[in-house]
């Protein structure tokens, strides 16, 4: 019998590789996806064709108020999407989406505990990233912590793990590797300000990473970009 795992599953290619991890290493996942008005509402659906691609037990997708988060993310906000910029651990971009693992995890943890699923899993990556502060282990430590200290589960001492396989791997580290599984990266989605066509823009910090970790891994980047 598998292992029972929750995943938060955004579309992009870190979750696809995460997926592809938890499913070979014999977990049964459930997936949460979620909506919040963000502009690149279109990594929805790369979501659910992920979840049906991994035969997934369940895929929730949950709304959450746009004017709960003022953020580049968001159309409403009148905030724009940095683009061509010079990606710096030191400062916090604009896209930073306000306290939004820890609703996104608190969120998975109540999916675990209802359903007696003790891990969790997320794409999350403290190398290639944006500078987030939600990112990084440290707040997975403590968001560990938290979970073991305010729920049934944690207090009766069965607990739950946080899987972040990709936290120390650049991102042509997780291509190659997702490729190793066999993930089909065309399922996936990056763009934080793709077009109505669903064409990815080229020039937002997702969309450098993702060009730069397929041309240092060598192999060929299926997205669709706006300038083609």
């Amino acid at each position: 019998m598998n292992k029972k795992g929750v995943i938060l599953l955004s579309g992009g290619l870190d979750s696809a590789t995460v997926a592809a991890i938890a499913v070979k290493e014999g977990y049964s996942l459930s997936a949460l996806t979620f909506f919040y008005s963000q502009r690149h509402e279109v990594e929805i659906t790369f979501a659910e064709r992920l979840a049906k691609h991994f035969r997934m037990d369940n895929h929730i997708k949950i709304s959450i108020p746009a004017e709960i988060f003022r953020t580049a993310l968001t159309a409403e906000s009148g905030i724009d999407v940095p683009k061509n910029r010079e990606i710096s651990e030191s400062s916090i971009p604009e896209t930073y989406v306000p306290a939004r693992n820890i609703i996104f995890l608190s969120y998975a943890l109540a999916f675990a505990e209802s359903t007696g699923a003790s891990d969790i899993f997320i794409g999350a990556n403290a190398v290639d990233y944006s500078g987030y502060p939600d990112c990084r282990p440290e707040f997975f430590e403590a968001f560990k912590k938290m979970a073991q200290m305010g729920t049934k589960a944690g207090v009766e001492g069965k607990g739950f793990n946080i899987h972040t396989p990709l936290m120390n791997m650049n991102k042509n580290e997780i291509i190659r590797l997702g490729t190793e599984l066999g993930v089909d990266y065309s399922l996936t989605h990056s763009c934080y300000d793709p077009s109505p066509d669903g064409s990815s823009c080229g020039e937002c910090d997702s969309c450098f990473l993702r060009m730069k970790g397929f041309a240092e891994a060598g192999v060929p980047d299926p997205t669709r970009y706006r300038a083609e």
